[in-house]
């Protein structure tokens, strides 16, 4: 019946026209259980003031995927903190069965302030009068000036919770969704790895890139990124090796923000 109520749900926002294929890979992408939280907002003030804030944050483009990039001091120790405990003030994982969390539209307060600190963490490095404009290892744009204009920003959120071992596989997300994604990790540091998508033509389909993510860290995924690479983390023993070492597997959780496509 929860798995009933949990298509319902879907089906409502993403609309009558959505396959049954759409809905079953939004609800299997992960091993969990989806939690559908009340509407209070005003819980869980996350402290992201402009004096916490990394006044220099370090971008890097990752090499050979247009459209990937990563900060990877994007939350100081204390935001870390004060962003776990809004995310466990909201009641969302109580149960060990529930590891994701879902709202759509009406997002928390906190990460409202969340989406504000990331568009204007993108922005920051514009020298010139340029949205997100940086201008690095020949790629212009963190994030295009067309997706950083939009009103909201984003307005659909997914908070996953993962014990050692437990991952993602590999996926694009779903096309009900716009251009432009965020993921912040918090807590475990981990490998996420990115693969072309079989079939787009000039990539070697057996190419796998790496990136690290350590906790505080943000990723911005548009264009080729968002739709012509997968992005997996698998967090089974051999998987997790950087610089010749193994991670450490704790606790992870990460925090998505996406927008939805605006129903013609």
């Amino acid at each position: 019946m929860e798995g009933d109520n949990q298509r319902k749900l879907l089906e409502d926002v993403f609309g009558g026209s959505s396959s049954d294929t759409d809905i079953e890979e939004f609800m299997e992408s992960s091993s969990s259980s989806h939690h559908f939280p009340s509407t209070d907002n005003k819980r869980g003030l996350i402290n992201l003031s402009h004096s916490t804030t990394n006044p220099n944050p370090s971008w890097k483009h990752i090499a050979d995927i247009k459209g990937l990039w990563l900060c990877r001091d994007f939350l100081s120790l204390q935001q870390q903190s004060s962003l776990l405990s809004s995310v466990q003030t909201e009641g969302w994982f109580t149960e060990d069965a529930h590891n994701q969390a879902m709202r759509f539209g009406d997002l928390p307060f906190w990460a409202v302030e969340l989406s504000d600190q990331i568009h204007e963490v993108v922005c920051f490095g514009d020298k010139e009068g340029n949205i997100g404009k940086l201008n690095l290892d020949n790629e212009t744009y963190v994030l295009p000036p067309q997706l950083l204009s939009r009103d909201p920003f984003f307005d659909q959120l997914i908070v996953n919770v993962y014990q050692p071992g437990e991952g993602i596989c590999a996926h694009v997300d779903l096309m009900r969704f716009e251009d432009g994604i965020a993921i912040v990790s918090l807590e475990s540091s981990c490998i996420m790895h990115f693969s072309p998508v079989e079939g787009d033509g000039e990539i070697p389909p057996a190419i796998t890139i790496p990136v690290y993510l350590p906790p505080g860290s943000l990723v911005i995924m548009w264009g080729d990124a968002r739709y012509h690479w997968k992005h997996e983390i698998n967090r089974k023993p051999g998987f997790q090796i950087w610089q010749g070492q193994e991670i450490d597997q704790k606790r992870r959780t990460s925090i998505t923000l996406r927008k939805l496509c605006i129903s013609e």
